[in-house]
Formats: structure tokens, sequence, C-alpha cells
């Protein structure tokens, strides 16, 4: 009954064996923790998870690829999801924002004084006069850790690289936050030349390896998301980001705006329905033959069978459902659908448990899910 679920894809030259991808997240657990919830992820049958916010430089947030601590834990992560049948994609990713700005801040949120809803928006006002002010020397920098991060991930064991294209690269490529002059500003095509070269210093250093790319789209009328690429501009950035070396891509809302806009609860004025960002799949499948990733809101079996059969998406990205009950993809290949324990998409333990700094929890582990 769902066979399109659980038939296997080769997804922009790597071999998964169903359609199930857990979505990159924040997960905000210690890292023990965090091996071990992946690892339960893994067991359930999704065919692979990405890790989000992966370091391109060796002092960025997050574990490092360059140190031997944080070399450690990503192939800790590696060998457990690896012992699950599992694969595993690094988000390769550069923050857009100004740390000796976000200094003066940094009493308030380890005080807690601060909120992280509250500081988002407080670095988002940096990021545009730090995109536009960021010399080219710096750029090509970045860019070029890209190819290095890249190889150091393949090496920690990751299967593929994603490309996050939001933070920097959205930062680049949105009018919002670039208001440079130079060749990395004003036209579109100048605007994607940041994350164009990014995706090529991975594919220079890495020939054969899948790149993913993180597409992040911002909508007008109404207004959601501040980084990332105009829906009328993605006839531009989609075929130079393929011609690059992009192997598949990952559709979704740009950030940069509220949490609860790209985590969208089910009340949401815009997004509240299922698969809310499948929309933005269908304008790239008319410009790409490229494997596409849908996300947002997933959680019925029945409608992401719809999506996979029809061709609107190749493979289906879920975070908070896979929180919810990591056994979906395997009760559906098992019969075992009606014993699924739906995400309601209220956002209280996920969302809410990230911004109350106890990190990524979900309402049914007091019913003790197992």
């Amino acid at each position: 009954m769902y066979e399109n679920i659980s038939s296997p894809l080769n997804y922009g030259g790597l071999p998964l064996k169903n359609r199930i991808i857990f979505a990159p997240t924040s997960l905000g657990l210690p890292q023990e923790e965090q091996v071990e919830r992946l690892r339960r992820i893994a067991a359930g049958g999704c065919a692979m998870i990405i890790i989000g916010d992966v370091p391109v430089l060796p002092h960025g947030f997050g574990p490092s690829l360059y140190s031997k601590k944080g070399f450690a834990f990503y192939k800790a992560l590696a060998d457990a999801v690896h012992r699950e049948g599992c694969k595993l994609c690094a988000q390769l990713h550069q923050s857009d924002s100004n740390l000796k700005a976000m200094v003066k801040y940094i009493p308030g949120v380890l005080t807690k004084r601060i909120s992280m809803e509250e500081l988002r928006p407080l670095l988002n006002q940096q990021v545009a006069p730090y995109i536009t002010g960021l010399p080219e020397k710096k750029i090509a920098q970045i860019t070029d850790a890209f190819g290095t991060a890249a190889e150091l991930a393949l090496q920690a064991g990751f299967d593929m690289v994603q490309v996050h294209g939001d933070r920097m690269c959205g930062s680049f490529s949105s009018t919002v936050f670039n208001h440079r002059t130079d060749r990395y500003g004003g036209s579109p095509e100048n605007r994607a030349r940041f994350a164009v070269e990014a995706v090529s210093a991975i594919r220079r250093r890495l020939p054969e390896v899948p790149i993913d790319y993180k597409l992040a789209v911002r909508q007008e009328d109404p207004h959601y998301g501040n980084a990332g690429v105009l829906e009328s501009e993605l006839p531009v950035f989609v075929p130079l980001l393929e011609q690059a070396g992009v192997t598949s891509f990952h559709v979704t809302l740009a950030n940069h705006s509220e949490l609860s806009d790209t985590i969208p609860p089910r009340n949401h004025p815009e997004f509240g329905g299922e698969g809310c960002f499948l929309k933005f799949c269908d304008q790239v499948r008319a410009l790409t033959k490229l494997p596409i990733c849908g996300v947002g809101g997933l959680t019925d079996p029945d409608f992401v069978e719809e999506q996979l059969r029809s061709g609107r998406i190749d493979c289906a990205a879920m975070s908070r459902q896979l929180t919810a009950d990591p056994d979906w993809p395997r009760k559906i290949q098992e019969g075992r659908v009606k014993e699924i324990h739906r995400c309601v998409r209220c956002n209280k333990e996920c969302l809410g448990g990230m911004m109350a700094h106890r990190g990524v929890h979900c309402i049914y582990e007091r019913k003790e899910i197992t």
C-alpha cells in the first residue's frame, strides 16, 4: 500500500533504502544524548539523517570538524547511525551572525534573561551590515572552507554533504540583507555567487560526492522569510547551482523571521496544512530534473505516499514527526500504520523545548514511546 515510501532511490548519487529523511534539526541536547536520539531515529527505519549546522570554519557554532573532540563526536554519530542501516549527511553551515556584535548579548543568554526567541531579532538586525561589509578576501576564505569541511565530513564518516542555503548563503542571496554593489550584490546572478562558489569549492575537492542544497525560498504576498531566494528568482538560482555541482535540492521556506514560520504549528495562518512548503517544490520541479526533497508538516502516510507517487517530490523530510515517533517508517513497512503516534504540530516540547534551553523533546515522551 505504501510502496513509494518504502522504495529505494538514487538521491543525487547516494543510494537510499527508502524515501524518508530526518530533516536537519538543532536538537539542543548534550552530545551523548544527541547520539542516542539520532541512533534511535535511525533504528526506526528512515533512510538518512541530516545533521544540521556543521560549521565550515574551525571556530563556528557547534562541534567542529577541525578539533579532535568535534571530529570524534561526528564519527561517533556516523558509527551509531550506520549500525542501524541509515545514511548520514552533514549540513555544512556558515553563520551570518556578526560575532563582535553578539558579544553584548552573551551575558543575557547565559543567565537566560534573553531567550532564543528574543535573541533571533537582535541578531538579524546585524545581518545586513555584516553581509554588506564583508571583504572579498574573507568571502573567498569562507567559500573555500566549504570544500575543506566537506573533505573532513567524509573522513568522519558522513555519506554526503548538504550546503545550508539559508544563513550566509541565504543572506547573500537576499536583497533584504545583501546591499553590496560589487560582484556579490545587485543582480540575482551576483547574489547567487556566494552559494555557487561554496558548492564549486566542494566539487573541486570532491568530484564524485553527492551535494544536496537546502534551497530556502522567500515568499511575498504575504511576506514570509527574509533570507533566501525569491520565488521569482528561482529560474536564475536553480540552474546556476546545478551547474556548480548540486545533485539534489532540499526545498523549504527561508528563515530569518519567526521560528514559528519555518517550524509552523497547525494553526499557522499560512502554513498550517500538511505539506505546507511543497508548493515551493512545484516551482523547483519545473526548473530541474534533479531529485527534490520536500518538507513541512508531513505526518500523514497517505498524503506522503501520494506526493511521492505523483512525482511531486522524490523524498520526504521530517523532523517533528520522527521526534514524535521514530518508528514512523518501520511501522509503515510492517503494516502498523494505526500504531503511529502522529505529530499534532503543537510545538510545545520541540520548538518550545529549544526556546526554553532544555532541548528538543515531544509531548509523547510523557507517554513513554518505545
